[in-house]
């Protein structure tokens, strides 16, 4: 079912009855967005942060005390930022993912599509849903990490740029996963075989050098790494490659992604019941 004119509140003189911007519309759906992660705290909220805080102890127990520094800092340090990111990717692609294909599934996408949105508020109204549940979880984990490892913040504007814009990127992608699958099986078959490996294959647990230098191209080839890399930057002050660089790459992935969404909105790609 497509996001027609009539339905985006297109009058017979071209004119929205709604405004250019429907504004209202765009943040009810991003309310509900929201108050959907909130209905259910304690698994979309408390257990990241349980599972980061899990990482950072295991891997400290583990390698911590036999490891020497990475980047010039210890490698638990070094570790934190990318437990945080790849938890904030994997929360922005799981909220909209499990938005998009639960409403289709369950046969209620059409509370979605029958109001007066455009496929641009739609998408917007997704995303800020998604983006919230990010920012939530990169807080409660940076928090968790300021406490237990004593870490300051070493740029905060970087941190806050790539975690919005990993936040951004993942749930664009998530909506094009929630849009592509007709079943959760097949929703989970995405996320375990394209979303976690590009989230462990991105430098979260390691430096670029560690890595062989015939394979490193894979690791540059990867938008992750670069989210993963400018919020190590934003938090310890250090990374493998600009974060103007990564910022550019992962502004164009970003828009990239979201143009795409938007055109499988406004065809209705899948959508219809």
């Amino acid at each position: 079912m497509a996001v027609s004119d009539e339905n985006s509140g297109l009058s017979d003189m071209g004119m929205r009855r709604f405004g250019r911007i429907n504004w209202l519309g765009m943040a009810t759906l991003a309310e509900r967005e929201i108050r959907r992660f909130l209905a259910v705290w304690a698994q979309t909220l408390m257990a990241p942060l349980v599972t980061a805080g899990l990482f950072l102890v295991i891997f400290n127990i583990a390698i911590g005390p036999n490891r020497g520094a990475v980047m010039g800092v210890p490698f638990i340090e070094f570790l934190a930022p990318g437990i945080l990111m790849m938890t904030v990717i994997q929360n922005a692609f799981g909220n909209t993912s499990s938005s998009m294909a639960g409403a289709k599934i369950m046969g209620n996408i059409v509370d979605t599509l029958m109001p007066p949105l455009s496929p641009a508020e739609i998408l917007a109204g997704y995303l800020a849903g998604g983006m919230a549940r990010g920012l939530l979880v990169g807080c409660a984990i940076l928090a968790l990490t300021v406490v237990s490892l004593g870490l300051g913040v070493a740029h905060p504007l970087w941190l806050l740029v790539f975690v919005l814009l990993g936040s951004a990127l993942m749930g664009a992608l998530g909506l094009i996963a929630g849009i592509f699958a007709n079943k959760f099986d097949q929703l989970a078959a995405i996320t375990n075989f394209f979303i976690t490996p590009l989230a462990f294959l991105s430098g979260s647990f390691y430096s670029v050098d560690a890595v062989p230098e015939a394979m490193q191209f894979v690791l540059h080839a990867n938008p992750m790494f670069y989210l993963i890399d400018g919020v190590r930057f934003g938090v310890l002050g250090v990374s493998d490659s600009s974060p103007w660089l990564g910022l550019i790459i992962c502004s164009a992935a970003t828009a990239l992604v979201c143009a795409l969404v938007l055109r499988l909105l406004r065809r209705g790609y899948r959508l219809k019941a």
